[in-house]
Parts: structure tokens; sequence; C-alpha cells
């Protein structure tokens, strides 16, 4: 993948890949998930990084994004059992501005995290979205970004 610029088409463009049976898993995955019972269970964990509060599963990798000059947008940690669904988007995401240094961080976490990271680019905004692929896989988003994360920085990818 290289850096992403000038797209014609403004539509998000997914640039991870998935098989056909993946697709159809998630699709299952995400009916069920629409069907299912919602229990509360806790409340939103959140934690303030500067004066912005944010999920808690999420503070490690955003926190290490900041230092290496990778900017942020939006994120969440995604639904769990264990949260308060209202309080969630039902996949785990970030959206990181388009930058050299964002790339590379993709490109990191798409060869570690593989079939888990859905990454879709938005030309017209500059921006990349990465997200769980499967809802049940959201907290382990969280961890296997944050370890992206700390590789990028050890390796001083940015």
């Amino acid at each position: 993948m290289a850096y992403v610029v000038g797209i014609d088409n403004d539509a998000e463009k997914v640039i991870s890949v998935h098989s056909a049976e993946s697709w159809k898993r998630r699709e299952a995955e995400l009916e069920s998930w629409l069907k299912r019972t919602k229990l509360r269970r806790r409340a939103k964990q959140t934690a303030h990084l500067g004066n912005i509060e944010v999920d808690a599963e999420l503070l490690g990798t955003l926190t290490l994004l900041k230092r290496m000059n990778v900017q942020t947008e939006f994120s969440c940690a995604g639904v769990s059992v264990l949260d308060e669904p209202e309080d969630h988007s039902l996949y785990a995401y970030m959206t990181l501005f388009a930058s050299e240094q964002a790339d590379r961080f993709v490109r990191l976490a798409m060869r570690q995290m593989r079939h888990r990271l859905l990454v879709t680019f938005e030309a017209s905004r500059g921006r990349y979205d990465l997200s769980s692929f499967y809802i049940g896989h959201n907290r382990s988003f969280c961890l296997l970004l944050q370890r992206a994360a700390e590789r990028f920085y050890q390796r001083k990818g940015w």
C-alpha cells in the first residue's frame, strides 16, 4: 500500500483484504448481535488524554500515536458483552488523518492484525478508518492495535 492521495472517487475504499467467507461471517455476527438481548453490565470505561475523554481501552494507543505525531480524529472501543451497549459503536475503531507516518503505521497494523483489522481510506477527507472486523474481536482489536503502536514506536517508524 502506498500513501494514498488524489483518488478520483470520494467514497471510502476498503484497503484491507478479507475473504468472501469472512464477510459472510461478519454479516451473520451482526444479524445475531442485533437480535440478541443486551443487558447493562457496566458503564463505558473512559480516561483522559489531555482534556479529551477517550475509551480507556484505547488510551495507550492514542497516547503513543500522539507522541509520534500521528493525528487521530475519532475512536471507540466498541461493544462487548461486558459493556453498556448504548454507549459504544458496534465495532471498535480509530480514525487517523493521512500522512506518511499514518501510512507506515497502517501498513504495520495490517501485517500484524491481519483478518482482525478492517481498513478503509476516505480520500475526500484524507483519513483512514481502522476498525475491528468482527464485533466479538473488539477488545482484542484494542489490545492488538496498542501492540502495533508499541512496535511502531520502538522501531521509530515515525
